[in-house]
């Protein structure tokens, strides 16, 4: 693994505990001698974790949209920041960049990132972890709506267990870094007509 991927809010939320979070997983990256791809902006969770590991460091490649870049204040200050005509693109840009995602508290942006990434690796497009940061349980009913996806036949238990949540950024760091895909067919049953 040489670079991980961070979906992370372009706000910090409510609890100081998510931008301790991101300042921890910032370091932690850096700590490893790993690079940062994230959205690019300075604003929110997003500035906080690139800051945190440009402070240790680390490469951080910030890729964000021509649309967003004065709205989320693209981050001038980072080793890299790639501008995108559209969010298609810099979703498969961080993708392409990345060995793993680690999915930090943020709001429909990036659950959307997050289980757009989730649904590649079912698919066989990609074969990268994702991980949530769990911090302070925000992403617990998450985990429990995929728990209930097995559960009505939706998803398949061995493409739920690809899924980890983890409470500390070393923890989430350490699931990427064991990830193995598991060769398990989407389509596990017919469906009734």
């Amino acid at each position: 693994m040489k670079r991980v991927c961070v979906f992370c809010g372009s706000n910090p939320g409510g609890n100081p505990a998510y931008a301790e979070a991101a300042r921890a997983l910032g370091r932690a990256i850096a700590d490893r001698g790993l690079g940062l791809v994230y959205g690019g902006g300075h604003v929110g969770l997003m500035g906080i974790v690139a800051d945190a590991a440009m402070r240790q460091g680390a490469e951080v490649i910030g890729i964000i949209p021509e649309t967003l870049m004065r709205r989320e204040v693209g981050h001038g200050a980072i080793t890299d920041l790639r501008v995108v005509g559209t969010m298609h693109e810099r979703k498969a840009m961080m993708a392409d960049l990345s060995d793993g995602f680690v999915v930090l508290p943020g709001g429909i942006g990036t659950l959307e990132e997050a289980v757009e990434a989730f649904t590649w690796t079912q698919l066989g497009i990609h074969d990268k972890g994702l991980t949530f940061l769990d911090t302070e349980g925000y992403w617990q009913r998450m985990g429990a709506v995929f728990d209930h996806m097995v559960e009505e036949g939706f998803l398949s238990a061995a493409h739920r267990a690809m899924v980890r949540f983890e409470q500390t950024p070393e923890a989430a760091l350490d699931a990427l870094a064991s990830f193995r895909p598991v060769a398990a067919d989407k389509w596990a049953a017919p469906s009734a007509r």
